[in-house]
């Protein structure tokens, strides 16, 4: 991305947070972005008119499950599709990349995890892209307790985990792409992140205690990401399904 075009750029963040004490994404994604944002907390009704000029948007994780779908997550799905019709560039980090499947394909698409991914785990690319990179393993912050499944072929998986097998996607011939992982989140803000849910006393605090005691590893992929998804233009690829 040169700084001729870094200056057209804005990105519309959607914070999907529901206790910003706990989760801070707009914090988590303020340190790579570099360019110009403006944030809109989901679960409180805001979210951006479409014709404000913005040319990405970002669709953050949650402590919510996809599973429980509120007035205000329906009114982010109609956002998304909306979006989607004017060719945006979307970008959906865990809750958001799950949110990003129910809007393209509907409910059959998430559900709740057979076993959840709490702390830094390998994550396996399996397919070379602008977004990603080489094929390989990289490390990276998870947390979730739902996940996509049974995407079909208008979608490129990217990468996956044994317990997770879509942990990342590209919708073909779009520029839209799920991560279930976290790259945002750095170590530090990692721990801070599982000392706060641990501090809640919440009945799954245990799982939380565990990954706070994991030897963390993060490969960084989080500056290549924002690099490819700020580097694209809105509209549709040419020569490619859509």
């Amino acid at each position: 991305m040169n700084p001729a075009t870094k200056k057209d750029i804005r990105v519309a963040l959607i914070d999907n947070s529901i206790a910003p004490s706990v989760y801070k994404p707009v914090e988590h994604w303020a340190r790579f972005l570099q360019v110009p944002f403006s944030s809109f907390r989901a679960s409180d009704g805001r979210l951006p008119g479409l014709k404000e000029g913005f040319t990405h948007i970002i669709l953050t994780g949650s402590e919510a499950s996809i599973e429980e779908r509120d007035g205000w997550v329906e009114a982010e799905v109609e956002f998304v599709k909306e979006a989607l019709s004017r060719d945006l560039p979307i970008l959906g980090s865990c809750y958001g990349h799950q949110l990003l499947a129910l809007a393209l394909r509907g409910p059959a698409h998430v559900r709740r995890c057979s076993r959840p991914e709490i702390g830094w785990y390998p994550i396996d690319i399996r397919r070379a892209s602008g977004l990603l990179g080489e094929k390989g393993v990289t490390y990276a912050f998870s947390s979730h307790f739902d996940e996509v499944i049974d995407l079909d072929e208008d979608f490129r998986i990217l990468a996956s985990t044994p317990d997770c097998p879509v942990q990342a996607f590209e919708l073909t011939g779009r520029r839209v792409w799920g991560i279930q992982f976290h790259p945002e989140i750095d170590i530090p803000a990692a721990r801070e992140f599982l000392q706060n849910l641990i501090d809640l006393g919440l009945k799954t605090s245990s799982l939380f205690a565990e990954a706070l005691g994991m030897e963390p590893q993060d490969s960084g992929l989080i500056r290549r990401i924002v690099r490819h998804f700020l580097g694209v233009t809105p509209g549709r690829l040419t020569g490619c399904s859509p």
